[in-house]
């Protein structure tokens, strides 16, 4: 058995016991109006599933891949609606301007780190060749942030045979959270960040559907959990230290909703999204990139090749898009928190540290507020 493989094993091991550690919800804080889905997370959505490759090696490898795939077909045959929206774009973000040219994805969504994009763009090209003779372009999508404080990022440690994994190993059903993929080596608001996810499902009366997001944490700002400014309590916070990189870093938001809406509402859904991460304290700082991917898995509305002439395609009244817009900044809120909760301990790249949020000591605080009982 390799090293690597054998890290792959162990490390699917403890991604199986994050998803067990206890959710923010769970130790009753609370997060908006709008019920969760079952597992609160962006495999909810039907159809949405998740995997991650994360790399933990020797003193200094600290990063990995978290992939998102929209349905169980071939993407680039069943393409669904999508949207992209910059709140601040020092990034490097693979695909986004056929994204908004046509409104379309046809390849999975990778995140990963700063320096593996061309990696991840490479196995996803690589995939749809694969599968799809004849094609001669492909719009790959790929996300990332800077891991490089834990990470030896310049080593570019990940491998397109990672990618594919993550790709190929994606699951339904609960989402680990933390340590994990694409957030392995990232950090959040002074502290460990990571994977985060949460869902909400929105009353028959507004329709039924449901909004799922995934975010990877890797930036700055002031604290606030539930409305409580966790950061000043705690003394960590943008300029505690008068150091205004603290607060850079990025933020890769992914949205997904089964609402049949185009990539105009898409788009509008996603910039929700920044509203949510405002509410976590995010202050999308100047070095700060952050980005909102929204699609819409509704079978009604896939593009599928040879389609010529009209379709037939189905979408909601801009004003009953409004539940989803709420929907989508409640379910990004939590999700920021929930990297949080799960993140734990790291020490990496030239022995740099960082710990985890305290837990006990947030909770104590929102007891102290009567937020939490």
């Amino acid at each position: 058995m390799s090293v690597r493989y054998f890290l792959y094993l162990f490390f699917f091991t403890l991604n199986s016991i994050a998803m067990a550690q206890q959710r923010p919800r769970e130790a009753g804080i609370p997060f908006g109006v709008v019920l969760t889905g079952p597992a609160n997370a962006i495999t909810d959505v039907p159809g949405v599933r998740v995997g991650h490759t994360t790399l933990i090696q020797g003193d200094s490898i600290r990063t990995g891949v978290t992939a998102i795939l929209p349905h169980g077909a071939d993407l680039y045959r069943e393409k669904v609606p999508a949207a992209i929206h910059l709140g601040n774009g020092y990034g490097k973000l693979a695909g986004y301007s056929q994204v908004q040219e046509l409104g379309e994805l046809e390849t999975p969504i990778v995140l990963t780190n700063t320096l593996a994009v061309a990696t991840g763009m490479n196995a996803l090209i690589m995939a749809c060749l694969r599968d799809n003779p004849g094609v001669g372009s492909v719009n790959a999508v790929v996300g990332e942030t800077n891991d490089g404080f834990l990470n030896d990022i310049r080593g570019r440690h990940v491998t397109e045979a990672d990618v594919l994994r993550a790709i190929e190993t994606a699951t339904d059903g609960p989402v680990a959270e933390g340590n994990v993929g694409a957030g392995t080596g990232t950090l959040c608001f002074g502290w460990k960040g990571g994977i985060g996810t949460a869902s909400r499902k929105l009353p028959e009366s507004l329709g039924g559907y449901t909004v799922g997001v995934l975010v990877q944490t890797n930036f700055g700002g002031v604290l606030n959990v539930a409305g409580v400014p966790v950061g000043p309590l705690l003394g960590e916070y943008y300029w505690v230290d008068e150091l205004e990189g603290k607060a850079d870093g990025s933020c890769m938001i992914v949205v997904a909703t089964d609402a049949p809406v185009l990539s105009r509402n898409l788009e509008r859904i996603a910039k929700r999204a920044m509203l949510g991460l405002a509410r976590t304290g995010g202050i999308a700082s100047n070095g700060s990139g952050d980005y909102v991917i929204a699609f819409s898995t509704a079978e009604e509305n896939r593009i599928r090749p040879g389609q010529q002439g009209p379709r037939t395609l189905s979408e909601l009244t801009n004003g009953a898009v409004s539940p989803l817009f709420l929907a989508t900044i409640e379910a990004t809120e939590e999700a920021i928190i929930n990297s949080l909760f799960a993140a734990e301990d790291m020490t990496g790249h030239d022995g740099h540290s960082r710990e985890a949020l305290p837990v006990e000591k947030v909770l104590e605080l929102l007891r102290e507020r009567g937020v939490v009982k």
